[in-house]
């Protein structure tokens, strides 16, 4: 039987695929529109993005479901296709690893609304959202779930819950951080520093601890938020750096950090304890590739079993 996520990262590195939202851009979904439809809209491209990405040797396919909670398709008019769009993702991430080793991610992001105090969603209403993402997930096949792109921890905790709850069997927790305005440590926009949450995500259950997107967030910034985790938690960790930052050109928003660029720093971004390492914002299957040939290398190195 296939490890558990989590089991199999403590073994050997692993290789996350990349950017999701910006290659469907790239492939014509207009701004603001609802990405996660295209699950039953346009499966074909999706399972294109994401067979390229395998191909490419990710050993883990996140699925298409980032706004895929019944409070984010209810703003673009979808709240009742909540178990259609993720089911439907779950078959087509597991169906562009072509039979591969591999592990196939439920993607759950941010909900879009504060929690009360701060906001106007009711802890009530978050968890219920939640559930019934994670839920269909699971039941439609999922290896283990990842919670993305988050920045404050009471999110965090509803999302393992429910993750949990559903049975997963791995729960990745991943942050995005922003480098502070003088350059020196990473914090999310609610204030969360790297160790305080590592110890969070064990304290909840979380199985890996991991982080993603944000300001300043490439290769460099994982290496550091890594070791601040690896200070803080035994948990494996995962990181997806955006390929570099945006930069706005001809009115629209491009990363143009290379293949080879984000190469460059792989070495210490592996050396730090990464786990499982992916890319998020405007990486292509291309970075993937350059990541895979640097895992491989470190996993030789390291006698690292297949």
């Amino acid at each position: 039987m296939k490890l558990p996520l989590h089991e199999a990262a403590r073994q050997r590195r692993l290789v996350a695929d990349g950017a999701m939202g910006t290659a469907l851009m790239a492939a014509g979904l207009e701004s603001g529109s609802c990405g996660e439809f295209w699950n039953v809209a346009r499966p074909e491209t999706i399972l294109e993005i994401q067979r390229r990405y395998a191909q490419a040797g990710a050993d883990v396919i996140i699925t298409n479901t980032f706004g895929g909670s019944r409070i984010m398709l209810a703003r673009h008019g979808h709240a009742a296709l909540v178990k259609e769009v993720n089911a439907s993702a779950v078959r087509i991430a597991r169906e562009a690893l072509g039979g591969r080793d591999g592990w196939v991610l439920g993607d759950i992001g941010p909900l879009g609304a504060l929690l009360e105090p701060y906001g106007d969603l009711t802890e009530a209403a978050a968890r219920a959202a939640l559930e019934e993402q994670a839920a269909v997930l699971v039941e439609a096949g999922a290896d283990g779930i990842i919670i993305e792109t988050e920045t404050s921890l009471e999110e965090t905790g509803l999302a393992i819950d429910a993750a949990k709850a559903a049975g997963a069997r791995s729960v990745v927790a991943s942050l995005a951080y922003d480098l502070s305005t003088d350059g020196t440590f990473y914090v999310t926009m609610m204030g969360v520093l790297p160790d305080r949450a590592a110890k969070f995500m064990e304290e909840r259950g979380a199985d890996v601890a991991g982080l993603n997107c944000g300001t300043s967030m490439d290769m460099g910034a994982v290496a550091a938020v890594v070791r601040a985790y690896r200070a803080a938690t035994p948990l494996p960790t995962m990181g997806q750096p955006n390929a570099g930052n945006p930069v706005l050109q001809n009115g629209q928003v491009v990363y143009r950090q290379t293949p080879a660029e984000m190469a460059a720093a792989l070495p210490d971004v592996l050396e730090a304890g990464t786990s499982i390492i992916g890319s998020c914002c405007g990486s292509t299957p291309e970075h993937t590739a350059v990541i895979r040939r640097a895992v491989d290398a470190f996993n030789r190195r390291h006698g690292a079993g297949d």
